[in-house]
């Protein structure tokens, strides 16, 4: 659909990298949020909350996401081929209420893949004017790029309140929760995920400078290398810059990657990242580390590496320990066209008998992938793809489809897998093959599509009391 977008600005998108939250607001009428707020009031009173069918009952809430300004701002964070998933969910924080503990969602289908570019993202939308004493949602900012309670919880809470109509769109890795509800009044949030299907090429905001040290306050930044590095990501630069680190300065930054304190960690991930090729040989160390936490910290600096890493990445591949195999392959999928070498490798690994190794290996062949297939032949990435379409683990089976949608039209001859996988016992497979079958686009895809869409349509005003 050909939708019209209100496009962010540099400040707001730069808040969004640094804070994990955007908040916009739609300008529809208080009646058509309040016709939502009564719908759902008589859904929960007469069945209960829907869950996953919370928008073929109230189809209305579909042009919230349409509208200009929301529409804009996914744009901003996810690219303009994003989609929305079909896991939604209307959270009622009911009066009296204590609220929830700060937590991470775990993602819909799949293992809890943390990354610090966004690629998923959930939207929060209040159908009610909603107050603090309301219990509304609250995030720690900037929290996305942490995995403790202790590191998010040394963030400020913030409370998202808001009018009728207000959206906060949100990195789906961000820590949140439901507030106490100390009023009178009934609190609902319909909360909606969505995900990206294109790698980042250029900015999809209102950009006017792409140099990230144009844009700040005079603030102290508390992770620079990371931040500016997502920055350059939707900019379409995947890989750092080597800016003449010493070697005794690269010591104290390995000797980092083992501190307790996660902030620190991160800052000295990144920061390696952008050594070079001198740091290399030492992250290729760590990367066959017992710990699993400095073999993620000396990922996130390969990855930023770039070209360099990737044949230390495609022999860490050859590994004997399973976690060093996958951490290598998680590394490489983020890593952009600069991995293209490791495809026939990652290829491998998508086929070998650890279910992590192919789950991340069966990732990074549809983000590596659809960035260097004009430049590559990508046949034999959609014979292995297909393959993982029947995989006995869950998680490569999703990301198998999710893969071939990023493909488009190069993932046609799957297509009588991804019909058979129409009827997947995970309704999140489902949904990924029926998207790859949208991008791929030939006449074939489409009947099929279709024809499972009007076979398993659900009818919202099917009830007891009206079966016909």
């Amino acid at each position: 659909m050909n939708r019209p977008a209100l496009q962010l600005t540099d400040e707001q998108m730069r808040d969004f990298i640094i804070n994990g939250y955007v908040k916009v607001k739609t300008d529809l009428p208080p009646s058509f949020h309040e016709n939502i707020r009564q719908q759902l009031d008589t859904m929960f009173e007469e069945t209960g909350n829907l869950g996953n069918n919370l928008l073929p009952a109230i189809p209305e809430i579909q042009e919230v996401f349409d509208h200009p300004i929301v529409h804009g701002a996914m744009q901003g964070v996810l690219g303009a081929n994003y989609v929305m998933h079909p896991h939604r969910y209307c959270h009622f924080n009911q009066q009296g209420s204590e609220g929830q503990n700060f937590h991470k969602d775990s993602y819909a289908g799949d293992e809890q893949i943390r990354r610090h570019r966004c690629r998923w993202t959930m939207a929060f939308y209040y159908p009610q004017d909603v107050t603090e004493d309301m219990g509304p949602s609250a995030v720690l900012p900037g929290s996305q790029y942490y995995e403790t309670g202790e590191s998010a919880h040394e963030q400020p809470e913030i409370a998202l309140c808001g009018e009728a109509g207000t959206v906060t769109i949100v990195h789906y890795d961000l820590w949140h929760r439901a507030m106490p509800n100390r009023s009178d009044k009934r609190r609902y949030m319909l909360k909606f995920l969505f995900i990206r299907l294109d790698e980042p090429q250029a900015p999809l905001w209102k950009n006017d400078s792409d140099n990230w040290h144009t844009l700040g306050n005079g603030e102290e930044s508390e992770h620079p290398e990371l931040w500016e590095s997502v920055w350059d990501w939707y900019y379409g630069k995947y890989n750092g810059t080597a800016n003449g680190v010493s070697h005794a300065e690269v010591d104290t930054l390995i000797e980092t990657l083992d501190n307790d304190n996660e902030k620190d960690r991160l800052n000295a991930a990144y920061r390696l990242g952008r050594v070079g090729t001198d740091a290399v040989p030492v992250l290729k160390q760590m990367l066959h580390s017992t710990s699993a936490t400095i073999r993620e910290y000396a990922g996130y600096a390969l990855s930023l590496t770039g070209a360099p890493a990737v044949p230390t990445l495609i022999d860490a591949l050859q590994a004997t320990d399973d976690s060093v195999r996958a951490s290598a392959a998680f590394t490489l999928a983020d890593m952009g066209k600069a991995a293209q070498e490791a495809i026939p490798a990652l290829m491998h690994a998508a086929q070998e008998p650890s279910e992590s190794v192919r789950r991340h290996a069966t990732e990074g062949l549809g983000l590596i992938g659809q960035l260097v297939s004009e430049d590559m032949d990508l046949s034999e990435t959609v014979q292995v793809l297909t393959t993982g379409l029947s995989d006995d683990y869950l998680p490569v089976r999703d990301n198998a489809a999710r893969a071939l949608a990023k493909l488009g039209a190069l993932a046609e001859p799957a297509i009588p897998a991804l019909i058979t996988q129409l009827e997947d016992e995970d309704r999140y497979v489902r949904f990924h093959a029926a998207v790859a079958l949208k991008q791929i686009q030939t006449q074939e895809a489409q009947d099929a599509l279709f024809y499972h869409l009007f076979t398993s349509r659900w009818c919202a005003l099917t009830t007891r009391g009206t079966p016909f």
